[in-house]
């Protein structure tokens, strides 16, 4: 299905070349002065200094070629040579009923694997604020990936290896000797229950690490205690497993309140079969070489603007470190799915990081040199006092703790007007909260800071997760209203020859430019523009309602075609919020 501005600029490109100009000059975009125009083309400007014409005098030949075209309502040149459009509203009512039944409304298929590594949860750690940006961009960009008709994978890769597995077991020993994974002389099975429950858990990392700063012999025992996990022992592999199943149970709980799902629950340890190998074959080839004891490889290339350091790939103890266990996650994601993109998210602060990780999987021939490798590098989520979120006390928020906070602020809002039942409202305030969290980050492009103020995030006007929602639940009524005395409207309704309202040919503009919007979003990585997008649409949609009695209407043949307006237009603002990450109640 071709895209307005691309037939607008097929038509522009036909005048160009009619006229005696190349067809370059053709191109369209959406007007910056709405109250103008709809559409502009700039292109008789260009082409001026070409062809040694005033850009007015182009304009005018274009405009003329052009004004028998249905598709316009109005096409004029202004000076100095612009060339401001306005489109037929038959030819926009045809166009949104031919995107009312296109497949994903009018966007054009994609057909990659894509891998997404987001979340990267620590096991035998809570989720926290800090978890927050990863989980929810990732998230929407891996929908708005796969809307596109792209099979995506989506990888929490989990933290689950190295010295924090040995703290926690040594901190495990001195707590509960008698453990028979401590007992050498123990043959049996060990046991099938784990020896701590999350809480515990929660609680014997922090304090292990504690120790370690101040405890040289408890920091080497963990050490040794990590060697032998990555040596295959079977009392430490056993606890591993414990801290894997119940730190597993309990991420899995708080990404479903997040609405965050993942197709591949892998994490670093499932990458460390391939590093021995890997390491070799960097060594054998001459691509990785000792410097100060450690195999590193240099990744700087001609035309970068500043130096970068190289990627070292195993320590000078012989350790292996993140740069080490992506590379080999690299391999195995090749061996599995062979991707033709890789998208990564992470705070923005590990970009040389991963910078040395894409140019050493280039360099080494892990991946084509036609595979895209994308990194999303994300700002941080502040406090009103600009600085990284925190909680009263100055400790880091649990992420369950923050949903719960801004689900209490929504709940006591709706509880103001008490027009429904309390366990209604409470279920209703989990759905509202979590819009505008995730409506809250994803409005922010990505890279940038944002503050996060609940009073601002849970408001019911502006430009708000609960504002999107309350403007789907009022269409939903007007929906529902209608329905009580009418038949059901299959499909869109064209509009022929008729006076058209300023606030409905503006709903039509705005849902028109759905697949344009969510091809750029898509191609971009940038969700920030879907929120943009719908917000556009709520504003629309609220100067159309404003301004017409819909339910009022007494024309049946306007109304109707308002009632598939409408109806299309909240199609648009349910897929949206689904690439989104979060869904509207029925009433508010």
């Amino acid at each position: 299905m071709k895209k307005i501005i691309v037939q607008i600029a097929e038509e522009m490109k036909r005048a160009f070349v009619a006229c005696g100009y190349e067809e370059k000059f053709g191109m369209v975009s959406v007007s910056n002065r709405p109250d103008l125009c709809q559409y502009q083309c700039n292109g008789a400007m260009a082409a001026a200094k070409q062809y040694k014409k005033a850009p007015i005098a182009i304009a005018e030949e274009i405009v003329a070629n052009c004004k028998e075209n249905p598709m316009f309502a109005e096409i004029a040149a202004v000076m100095p040579g612009f060339i401001n459009i306005r489109l037929s509203n038959v030819f926009l009512s045809d166009y949104l009923a031919e995107m009312s039944v296109a497949d994903k409304m009018g966007c054009e298929p994609e057909d990659k694997t894509i891998v997404v590594d987001y979340g990267g949860a620590n096991v035998a750690k809570p989720l926290h604020v800090g978890h927050l940006r990863s989980a929810v961009i990732g998230e929407a960009v891996k929908r708005m990936k796969r809307y596109m008709g792209n099979q995506v994978i989506g990888d929490v890769h989990l933290g689950d290896w190295g010295l924090q597995m040995g703290l926690i077991v040594e901190e495990l020993r001195d707590r509960k000797p008698e453990l028979p994974y401590f007992d050498e002389s123990f043959t049996g099975e060990y046991p099938a229950e784990a020896p701590f429950t999350i809480s515990e858990l929660e609680e014997i990392y922090p304090a292990a690490s504690g120790k370690s700063k101040v405890d040289e012999a408890f920091k080497e025992r963990a050490h040794q205690a990590t060697v032998k996990l990555q040596n295959g022992d079977p009392a430490i592999t056993a606890i591993w497993k414990h801290i894997m199943a119940v730190s597993l149970k309990d991420l899995r709980k708080n990404y479903d309140n997040l609405n965050v799902e993942f197709d591949l629950w892998k994490g670093e340890s499932d990458a460390q079969p391939y590093i021995p190998d890997m390491i070799e074959d960097l060594i054998a080839r001459g691509i990785a070489y000792e410097s100060q004891g450690a195999m590193v490889v240099d990744i700087a290339e001609e035309g970068d603007s500043k130096e970068l350091p190289p990627c070292i790939v195993r320590k000078s103890d012989g350790a292996a470190i993140y740069a080490t266990s992506d590379l080999a996650t690299i391999i195995e994601r090749e061996k599995l799915y062979q991707p033709q993109q890789y998208i990564y998210l992470a705070d923005k602060r590990q970009e040389l990081h991963f910078t040395q990780v894409f140019r050493t999987a280039r360099k080494a021939g892990y991946v084509k040199q036609e595979t895209k490798m994308d990194y999303i590098g994300f700002g941080t989520m502040n406090g009103k006092d600009g600085k990284p979120f925190k909680t009263r006390d100055g400790g880091v928020l649990r992420l369950e703790y923050l949903l719960k906070e801004v689900e209490d602020a929504v709940y006591d809002k709706i509880m103001e007007n008490r027009t429904v039942e309390e366990a209604e409202a409470r279920e209703t305030a989990k759905t509202i909260g979590l819009a505008a969290i995730k409506y809250g980050d994803l409005s922010n492009q990505a890279s940038k800071d944002y503050i996060f103020d609940i009073e601002r995030f849970t408001s019911f006007e502006g430009n708000t997760g609960p504002y999107i929602l309350y403007t789907m639940v009022r269409i939903k009524s007007i929906l529902n209203r209608y329905a009580e005395n009418h038949a059901a409207i299959e499909g869109f309704i064209k509009a022929g020859e008729r006076e058209f309202t300023k606030g409905e040919v503006d709903l039509m503009l705005t849902v028109s430019r759905f697949s344009d919007t969510i091809e750029r979003a898509a191609e971009e990585l940038a969700p920030h523009k879907i929120c943009q997008y719908i917000y556009e649409v709520a504003n629309a949609f609220s100067s159309f309602y404003h301004e017409n009695k819909i339910i009022g209407e007494e024309d049946a043949d306007k109304q109707a075609q308002w009632i598939s307006l409408i109806t299309l237009t909240l199609n648009v603002l349910e897929v949206c919020i689904d690439l989104l990450g979060f869904e509207a109640p029925d009433r508010m």
